[in-house]
């Protein structure tokens, strides 16, 4: 009888507290480190901890290394959320690496911009933009499109990203009649840029730098780098291109092929795609919300790479073609590095 009590008090402590040894068992998400690591932490981790009980830990890299480690890992998946950019989270699907996402448990997904429903394995949230900053005090001319680049008194002035040539690539395409599908439209205009190149950059830290120093005062630039100068008070003005628009990046989140952790994972995805957190999102990252009624301060309100309705997503924003980009990358980059970085 005794034995049969301790059994029962046993078997009564062990279903009490499975379902909080469950709900702590942490969820692992992918990002980059340094203020994105930081600010998804502060803005969706762990409100989303405070209202679930679960747990966010993080793993940290850049872009391609996370997606390399994912396919090393692809048999046991160290990681349940992946936050990724979208051309690259189409690798990440061709590798069968993300798992098709339950729509009916992301109820947020119904509130946010088509553009960013970029695929039944990813979503978008926050988008921004690549397009031309330049400092007001060294530069006096002003800058209103794409094609101003080519301009001779442009000389030695400009700073062009090397780790992905795709935005300027597209740019020089599209000029030319083309688009990111017959790049190879816009590679001799490509080329009569060279005169008007000053420096390249690898890093956005580096892209800053030369903007803060002068050394490339017009830049092919990260719309959210940019605005963060200005809240350093460096004199740099966004420009609106009206030739083809700035080149949009959206940033999206994945679950893992293969988590045992979806349940939740879907969770936390609801919850980043919310109004609230979106609205958060746009305050830290300077970014564009996807979600159509996530409220916009004044101030960034018609921003390049900040799109507050459909219309803006149409009318402002060249979004280039996810399978295309993604396959073409690598030869972007080796064309681009052999006829425009060498010298």
């Amino acid at each position: 009888m005794r034995s049969h009590t301790i059994r029962s008090l046993i078997l009564a402590v062990l279903l009490a507290w499975a379902p909080g040894a469950l709900a702590a068992e942490p969820l692992v998400v992918s990002t980059w480190g340094g203020n994105w690591k930081d600010t998804i932490e502060r803005v969706i981790a762990k409100p989303f901890t405070q209202k679930t009980g679960i747990p966010v830990e993080f793993e940290v890299g850049g872009t391609l290394d996370r997606l390399t480690k994912a396919r090393v890992t692809k048999a046991s998946p160290l990681v349940d959320v992946t936050f990724t950019t979208t051309h690259v989270g189409r690798l990440y699907i061709s590798d069968g690496l993300f798992q098709k996402l339950d729509m009916a448990k992301i109820p947020n997904a119904k509130e946010i911009f088509k553009e960013a429903l970029r695929s039944d394995h990813h979503v978008g949230v926050w988008a921004y933009v690549y397009t031309i900053v330049y400092r007001t005090d060294l530069i006096k001319d002003e800058i209103t499109k794409w094609a101003d680049l080519w301009d001779p008194r442009f000389a030695r002035k400009i700073g062009l990203p090397d780790f992905d040539p795709s935005h300027i690539i597209t740019v020089s395409a599209v000029l030319e009649g083309g688009n990111e599908k017959d790049w190879e439209k816009g590679q001799e205009r490509l080329k009569r840029l060279k005169p008007n190149v000053a420096a390249f950059f690898s890093t956005d830290a580096r892209s800053q730098d030369l903007m803060k120093t002068g050394e490339a005062p017009v830049q092919v630039m990260l719309s959210v780098n940019a605005f963060h100068l200005q809240e350093l008070g460096l004199p740099v003005k966004l420009v609106s291109p009206t030739d083809v628009g700035g080149i949009v990046g959206i940033d999206t989140i994945g679950i893992m092929a293969g988590t045992k952790k979806a349940e939740a994972a879907h969770k936390f995805i609801d919850f980043a795609l919310s109004r609230e957190v979106q609205e958060q999102l746009v305050l830290s990252f300077k970014a564009g919300p996807v979600h159509a009624k996530a409220a916009v301060p004044e101030k960034l309100r018609g921003q390049p790479g900040v799109f507050t309705t459909a219309q803006e997503w149409k009318e402002k924003a060249y979004i280039l073609v996810d399978e295309v980009r993604a396959k073409n990358l690598p030869a972007w980059k080796e064309w681009f590095n052999a006829n425009v970085v060498a010298k």
